[in-house]
């Protein structure tokens, strides 16, 4: 059953937990996965301190987000005059490649009309010195979720770079959503495996989980370059981990109605049927069978679900996140015989409650909220005598009041390294979450028994 959101009594208050991070965010972290780029907020500088802090608690990296610093003056009159020093001295700074550009609540709720801006910026300073690309995402707080910003920026980029050229039928575009560092380094490992040529969009595996530097690098090396996203409208086809965003709004949708590019939209591939799904796609793109390093790893996952079934059936897990990842996870959850008691998203897409019944054998177990925060998703969670809470480090005090362990999965983990490690993705990261789910209840059975089992 999906639960409607709920009315907002007088006492509500704001500054509750959401369930979801700012719209911006998530802008800057695509745009950290482009070459030479470096993220830009229109607004206040302490937007950019907030995104800073996010991100570089989960990646464990720096970055770099530069801001047009509105004061009270830009706030009443407008930031043009603050976007374009600000543009001119990251140019003059940082001698970038792209500027992707993405608006916060104060520049949009003011009406600031950025393509104008751009367009007299880019006037004004294009001689004699080439700009950089300017992109530009619009991504309101008010408006969406770190995930909508994350798309929004996506899409921006194949609008503002791709073009249309001869078709290359070894060419994939790959539009992964928001995964870890690890999860792309092992979706190019596996396009390479069917021998595909591909461009990832983004690609931040390198930038947002790179090697110790001898001196500070002003933009971290690695990401999708210019080039590769000129190329995108030549592809022969685009693979979208992508269901709830509106497709109006997404790159591969954009690069199928603009170039002709046909759009493979499906979840991401958690669990066996969903990788299944992705491995078959690959298949028909690259008319070349699955390889056999990965054949074996699907035999491998599928013989540890024989092995650990006994541990994992009827146990129940409350879930949250991202739309289109807890959609994976549920997927992912019933084949391993796990009940998902209670499924949660601060994202408001609409699509959930029929992603969810189209993942689920009998969705009519699992409670469903949307556009909801966690004090709304702990008022729910009290009598579901959970086993499990899966989702990222905001969970952690849901976890405390509830006495159930959580298994730590998605964006943001502020509490545990190696966030940007974890291999969500494919028969591999399939194996790796299973392994940690397992392991957590047999942890937990270990702990609490009075026997104290040494083996089981």
């Amino acid at each position: 059953m999906i639960v409607p959101e709920p009315a907002k009594s007088e006492s509500f208050t704001a500054t509750r937990n959401a369930c979801k991070m700012c719209t911006p965010l998530g802008a800057c972290l695509a745009f950290s996965g482009i070459e030479g780029c470096v993220p830009f907020l229109h607004g206040s500088q302490g937007c950019a301190t907030y995104i800073r802090r996010y991100l570089i608690s989960h990646f464990r990296e720096p970055m770099d987000i530069a801001s047009s610093n509105f004061g009270e003056h830009a706030a009443i009159f407008g930031g043009q005059t603050n976007l374009e020093q600000g543009l001119a001295n990251v140019i003059r700074s940082y001698e970038p490649q792209v500027i992707g550009i993405a608006t916060t609540c104060l520049s949009e709720t003011i009406g600031d009309d950025l393509p104008m801006f751009l367009h007299h910026f880019t006037s004004k300073y294009a001689d004699p010195t080439p700009l950089p690309h300017l992109v530009h995402a619009s991504t309101p707080s008010f408006c969406g979720s770190h995930f909508d910003g994350y798309m929004e920026a996506v899409y921006a980029l194949a609008k503002t770079l791709a073009q249309k050229g001869q078709t290359n039928t070894n060419l994939v575009n790959m539009i992964p959503g928001i995964v870890s560092p690890a999860d792309i380094r092992h979706l190019k490992d596996i396009l390479a495996d069917f021998e595909l040529d591909y461009v990832m969009l983004p690609d931040y595996s390198e930038r947002m989980d790179g090697v110790s530097w001898d001196d500070y690098q002003r933009i971290p090396e690695g990401g999708t370059t210019v080039h590769e996203l000129q190329t995108m409208g030549s592809a022969a086809g685009s693979i979208e981990f992508a269901t709830t965003h509106h497709k109006s709004k997404t790159a591969g949708e954009y690069l199928q109605s603009e170039f002709d590019v046909a759009n493979h939209r499906m979840d991401m591939p958690i669990g066996i049927a969903a990788t299944d799904r992705f491995f078959d796609t690959l298949e028909q793109l690259s008319g070349k069978p699955t390889p056999g390093r990965h054949q074996m790893d699907r035999g491998r996952l599928v013989d540890s679900y024989v092995d650990g079934h006994k541990y994992c059936f009827g146990k129940r897990a409350i879930l949250y996140g991202e739309e289109d990842f807890v959609i994976a996870l549920a997927g992912f959850l019933s084949e391993i015989g796990i009940v998902p008691a209670l499924i949660a998203s601060g994202g408001k897409s609409g699509k959930l409650l029929e992603s969810i019944e189209r993942v689920m054998p009998d969705p009519s177990v699992t409670t469903i909220m949307d556009g909801v925060d966690f004090e709304e998703i702990t008022d729910a969670a009290m009598d579901m005598h959970a086993d499990l809470i899966i989702g990222n480090s905001k969970g952690f005090k849901l976890s405390q009041k509830l006495d159930v362990p959580l298994v730590r999965m998605g964006l943001p983990i502020h509490d545990r390294m190696g966030a940007a490690r974890i291999v969500h993705l494919g028969y591999q990261g399939t194996q790796y979450l299973y392994d940690l789910i397992v392991n957590t209840l047999l942890d937990v059975k270990q702990r609490t028994s009075e026997v104290g089992y040494t083996y089981i």
